[in-house]
């Protein structure tokens, strides 16, 4: 039996944005956007006529990215953009238009590589006229490099000059307008080196901090520190003024509760930061800015700076030949909280949200003629600002901006269920995303999402649908075409759809093709014949022979060819007059005709030289069309089915092929086949030899595929139909074959109108219905539905497709409380939608409540908000085999005939378990009480009744039910608990001293696997007899686990919060053993360490560089294996698919070491190797994204590797795709 091996793969990348900036990096006229994204770069370019952001480009650089900052030279035409990252080594990179990636400019080493405070790479500051950029640790280590370009125009970069200090924290760090003088470099910083040596604590609370300049002399090449000013303790953040012509320089020092203009020389200007104008506000919490921007104009500048509620405001600063005279600030917006703020030059402003969607508003006006409430900094220049009275604002629905674009983020996405309520042929994913009042929960199912354009019910079910023109110059379709099984209707297309009597189509018997032919004329085929319709309605009839029909057709623009009854191939050509002429000889095929295809005429030739026949025998044939050899067949391939479809299309290339199979330069001629059994393949055909060759397959559904041609988004794409509508289409470098999230259709056509330019027309049973498809780089689909505040846990009713969500936030009042606040108060007050504007904070209150959520109809049934300030923090659903039917409500009518029918058919009431806790305080953790609450599910889950609830000494984080009971983890212990009338009886306790927190449990029969917060997993076993656990294994390394889940009643899958991915197993002898008579021999063996006796064994372990927050064993696909799918808190998803066979491991294993040779692989200069084991050395685990790196080479090392690997390039990446789609999507 070989051993377990893992391929890793990543399905949703991570959403979190680190940074974002902008700049020319195109070096064209526009500006756009890059968004760090865990360890990806995303490029994005705004389409100012649709208001949208478009995707350019998105790299994977594998190395965790710490900052980002845009520079360009004196000089240059384009930015470039620099990177702080893991790699110890401070990265400068290119955006290349012309091959559509990032290049690296520059890799300069200066430290060891991972996130160390000592190591440079956490800030990053640049010099706004480009000449140096500081790169700066979280203590003592700062560098700066001086950039330049030499006599070709390349830039260069200096040895770094050191600004070292120890026993310096730095907390911000910006780069000084100061004109072309010496760069300033402007650092926020505290000196601990007496906290250090005072034990009693007074010279940490009398600790300062310092704003010091540091300036980069380029005369003497050194950095000195030219100034240094104490200022309020509680600062925290930085932003340059501009300088030089364009303003007075210096630096904004952003504290708590007000904002300082600072800079040598020059004296001290203070605004106050203004507070929400609301019944509850928090006297004691002070705002604090999280972002901001500087904008300029031609003849000014200004700031909007964000506080942690959201709060945009707009300062700007007046001045003079002497400096600054005055500062002002005023409430300009609310939006979500920002990592980072872009404003730019086309009116528009980015907001990379810190949690959920970003958001892309366009300007309608700045704020300059509104009435808010402006604070001057004269009024606040006497005396310290806490002895002036608090500045309030009244906040109100966006003003300025209006939103145009947003890009969908599940970060962070904190739990994750896996489930099939739809019973569609694949899961769908339900994920708790988001935080605060912005949160959600996510109903997330692979496939393209669909716009509907028109939903209409017609007479009959019709059996198939075309569109046509009626002249080639047409720029839209005329005619749709609807064909039943005993006639035609054709419809018109314009401002109203109506049927058209006089169109020259036969409309007493049904129709197999419909096709604008030559220059004005159009063909229908029906059994009997062939009808050609000239553009002044006159008809040419063509019939078929006596006793046989027409089964099959195809056609292009010139060529129409039909299938017998017979079995015979007919085939009409459109001469020099328009006129269809027929083919003198016929060719018989030996097998019945099921379908056939022929390509479209190519720009510049008068034919397609291909026909694809198949037929019954489970045979496809390509016959030559050419008049050399007119009907000779020229390549046979066999089918595991017979063929339901064919399509001869031509697609962009994605890969190495021989000169004889490309087209023209970006397109090569494929053959698509969709079988009777559900299967469909793409094979290359050659356009000389007409052989096919590197044959791709996947399965579809149970039901025969049909294809058709659809053009969507500017490239020629296949509609397949078969359970489920798919849309095959080319990404980047990689074919997609991708579902449908839309109402299985039963024949669909390529449709073009004015109001639609690219869409499709398709019948699903007795409906037309016309959609589009307008975003084809997203093949995940997601609908949410609002939660109240951040989600902690979820858990789904095992009968019913309802789930139960946990929600709990600190700091933040509840609803209660704030509705009583707003009745107490006596001033009017508007309330404003929570969704925009969160929920009100407020110091050491806790806001929490459970919610019941409808899946399926997506909607909200339930909320039971948690008082006395309990927080919810984990949730179950269990059934007890001991129930009294007591503990039901009294006012429940159920009858005892109901009650017996009920017990008869093995129905047991589903109780819902809420975990939650007094917290008193999180750092350190301390809490006064826990509780278990219990309801019970009523109205087929909809609703919670409460039953009764159990005192703890401290919060639960994880139960689960088991035999019948409800097994508990709380603190150090585990617990087994039963129903009680009036509370919970416990039945059983385990408690360790290796335990600090149990955060998980998994059971398999008698089995518990506990996961804790700092130990890793531990294997017990439960004794009935005793009523008591036995330990017998436990990890050898003291994981800080997040989440795990048994694979088999051995293996156990987990993740940590240092962002590894582990699997341990149980040997066979130890789990054996454990098993005998409950485990009692157990009790008399000796544990180690005061754990257990024996050792799990390390089966596999990779870093995925997102704290796992949910794994699951679930199959992704129709007829695949099982997978482990987890998420990632910074709104990742990725799967670990077990391989099959030893030769795989071997090919994916030599490959993964060939890329890791690759210098282009990681743009910030990261040993692959040592990234992803950073923590512990990589295990049993093929990394396939990096595998999937090999489509995006160029093509000399496309050849270099698969010579390696004794493959043809096209066979390593049909290799490569195959692993995704056998295993998922």
């Amino acid at each position: 039996m070989m051993a377990m091996f893992l391929y890793s793969f990543t399905l949703v990348p991570p959403s979190a944005a680190v940074a974002s900036i902008i700049g020319q990096f195109s070096g064209l006229r526009h500006q756009e956007i890059v968004i760090a994204q865990g360890s990806r770069l995303h490029l994005y370019r705004p389409d100012q006529a649709a208001g949208k952001l478009v995707e350019i480009v998105s790299c994977d650089v594998y190395g965790v990215i710490r900052t980002i900052m845009p520079f360009r030279v004196a000089g240059a035409s384009k930015d470039f953009v620099i990177v702080g990252s893991d790699s110890g080594r401070i990265a400068i990179l290119e955006y290349k238009p012309e091959h559509t990636r990032f290049m690296k400019v520059h890799l300069e080493t200066f430290g060891k590589t991972g996130v160390r405070r000592v190591v440079p790479g956490q800030f990053l500051a640049v010099d706004p006229k480009g000449r140096a950029t500081m790169i700066a640790s979280v203590e003592k280590n700062k560098l700066v490099y001086i950039l330049n370009r030499d006599s070709a125009a390349n830039i260069t970069i200096s040895s770094p000059l050191e600004a070292h200090k120890a026993r310096q924290l730095l907390f911000d760090v910006v780069g000084l307008d100061v004109g072309y003088e010496n760069p300033i470099f402007a650092a926020l910083e505290v000196d601990y080196s007496e906290c250090d040596l005072d034990p009693s604590g007074r010279a940490h609370e009398e600790v300062q901090k310092k704003l010091t300049y540091y300036e980069l002399d380029l005369g003497l090449n050194h950095v000195v520190r030219s100034w240094t000013e104490v200022v309020d303790r509680h600062a925290n953040f930085l932003m340059a003024v501009p300088g030089g012509a364009d303003g007075p320089s210096g630096v904004l020092v952003c504290t708590e509760g007000f904002i300082t203009y600072r800079h040598a020389g020059k004296p001290a200007h203070s605004v106050p930061i203004p507070r929400r104008r609301t019944p509850f506000d928090d006297p004691t919490r002070k705002r604090v800015i999280v972002s901001g921007v500087m904008h300029k104009m031609k003849a000014a500048f200004f700031f909007l700076l964000q506080t942690d509620e959201g709060d945009l405001f707009k300062l700007t600063i007046d001045y003079g030949v002497h400096g600054v005279t005055e500062m002002r600030i005023k409430y300009f917006d609310t939006t979500p909280i920002a990592k980072s703020l872009n404003i730019l030059k086309s009116g528009f402003l980015f907001v990379a949200a810190e949690g959920g969607p970003h958001m892309f508003y366009q300007f309608e006006k700045l704020g300059d003629e509104d009435d808010e409430i402006e604070f001057l900094s004269g009024d606040y220049a006497k005396g310290p600002m806490t002895s002036y009275p608090t500045a309030y604002f009244s906040p109100r629905p966006l003003e300025n901006l209006v939103l145009v674009d947003v890009l969908n983020s599940l970060n962070p996405l904190i739990s994750a269920d896996v489930s099939n309520l739809t019973g569609d042929e694949a899961p769908q994913i339900h994920a708790l995303a988001g935080q605060g009042a912005r949160s959600s929960f996510r109903t997330i199912q692979h496939g393209l999402d669909v716009t509907e354009i028109v939903a209409s019910e017609l007479p009959g079910e019709p059996t198939a649908v075309w569109t046509t023109k009626l002249t080639a110059g047409d720029e839209f379709d005329a005619y749709i075409v609807l064909s039943f099984t005993n006639g035609t209707l054709v419809l018109s297309i314009g401002e109203t759809v109506e049927e058209v009597t006089e169109s020259g189509f036969i409309s007493s018997a049904p129709t197999l093709a419909v096709q604008q032919l030559g220059e004005n004329s159009v063909v229908q085929v029906y059994p009997k014949g062939i009808r050609h319709i000239s553009f002044e309605k006159e008809v040419t009839e063509w019939e078929a022979p006596l006793h046989s029909a027409i089964v099959a057709a195809t056609t292009n623009s010139r060529q129409v060819v039909i299938a017998l009854s017979t079995s015979e191939i007919v085939y009409f050509e459109l001469d020099e007059d328009g006129q269809l002429n027929e083919y003198q000889d016929r060719q018989a095929m030996g097998a019945p005709v099921t379908a056939m295809s022929v390509g479209d005429v190519p720009e510049g030739r008068v034919r397609n030289s291909f026909l694809a026949v198949g037929c019954r025998d489970q045979t496809v044939r390509i016959i030559s069309l050419d008049p050399e050899n007119t009907l000779e067949s020229l390549s046979v391939q066999g089918l595991t089915a017979p063929p339901s479809a064919l399509r001869i299309l031509s697609m962009p290339n994605s890969t190495l092929f021989e000169s004889s199979q490309i087209l023209d330069g970006n397109s090569t001629l494929y053959l698509h086949l969709g079988l009777e059994n559900g299967v469909y393949l793409r094979a290359v055909l050659d356009s000389i030899t007409g052989q096919l060759s590197d044959t791709q397959t996947q399965f579809l559904g149970t039901k025969a595929v049909k294809l058709f041609k659809v053009p969507m988004q500017g490239q020629p794409t296949i509609l397949a139909i078969s359970t489920r509508s798919w849309l095959a289409y080319m990404h980047g470098a990689s074919f997609k074959v991708t579902p449908l999230v839309y109402e299985p259709l039963e024949f669909g056509w390529g449709f073009c109108s004015e109001q639609c330019l690219e869409g499709v027309v398709g019948v699903e049973g007795s409906n037309l219905r016309i959609f589009t498809m307008e975003n084809l780089t997203e093949n995940i689909k997601q609908d949410l539905i609002p939660l109240s505040y951040t989600p902690r846990r979820l858990a789904r009713n095992p009968v019913h497709g309802i789930f139960y969500v946990v929600e709990a936030d600190n700091n933040t009042l509840s609803s209660g409380v704030k509705e009583e606040l707003i009745a107490q108060s006596r001033k009017e007050f508007v309330e404003l939608p929570v969704e925009d504007f969160g929920n009100p904070r407020y110091s050491h209150k806790w806001a929490s409540c459970v919610e019941v959520v409808d899946a399926l109809v997506r909607e909200k049934t339930q909320k039971i908000e948690f008082e006395d300030g309990e927080a919810a923090f984990s949730i179950a659903v269990c059934s007890f085999s001991a129930s009294p039917k007591h503990l039901r409500g009294d006012d429940e009518d159920e009858d005892e005939e109901e009650e017996q029918e009920r017990m008869e058919d093995g129905e047991k009431d589903v109780y819902v378990v809420v975990g939650t806790g007094r917290v008193q305080s999180l750092i350190p953790k301390k809490m006064s009480a826990g509780y278990i609450h219990v309801y019970r599910a009523i109205n087929e889950g909809k609703t919670l009744e409460f039953v009764h609830k159990t005192e703890l000494e401290e919060a639960p984080l994880s139960m689960s039910e088991f035999q019948g009971h409800l097994l508990v983890g709380v603190g150090r212990s585990l617990r087994i608990y039963d129903m009680g009338i009036k509370q919970l009886l416990r039945k059983a306790e385990y408690r360790s001293r290796n335990f600090t927190n149990i955060v998980s449990v998994n059971t398999s029969f008698n089995r518990v696997v506990v996961g804790d917060m700092q130990q890793s997993v531990t294997y017990l076993t439960y004794d009935k007899q005793e009523h008591r656990f036995l330990p017998f294994a436990d990890d050898v390394v003291a994981r800080h686990t997040t989440c795990a889940t048994m694979l088999d009643h051995s293996t156990t899958v987990g993740g940590d919060r240092f962002g590894n991915l582990w699997v341990v197993r149980a040997g066979e002898k130890i789990s054996r053993d454990a098993d005998v008579d409950d485990g009692s021999h157990l009790a008399n063996m000796r544990g180690y360490l005061d754990g257990a006796p024996s050792r799990l064994d390390l089966v596999s372990h990779f870093y995925a560089q997102d704290i796992p927050t949910s794994v699951h064993k679930t199959q992704l696909v129709p007829g695949g294996r099982e997978v482990v799918l987890f998420t990632g808190l910074q709104g990742s998803i990725g799967v670990l698919a077990p391989f099959s066979a030893k030769e795989d491991v071997d090919f994916f294993q030599q490959l993964e070491a060939l890329l890791r040779a690759e210098e282009s692989i990681s743009l910030v200069g990261r040993d692959h190797l040592v990234y992803r084991g950073v923590h512990v050395p990589v295990k049993a685990t093929v990394d396939g994204d990096l595998c999937e790196q090999f489509v995006l080479l160029n093509a000399d090392a496309k050849r270099k590797i698969a010579g390696e690997l004794e493959r043809t390039p096209r066979e390593v990446e049909r290799k490569i795709a195959g692993m995704r789609t056998r295993y998922a999507f």
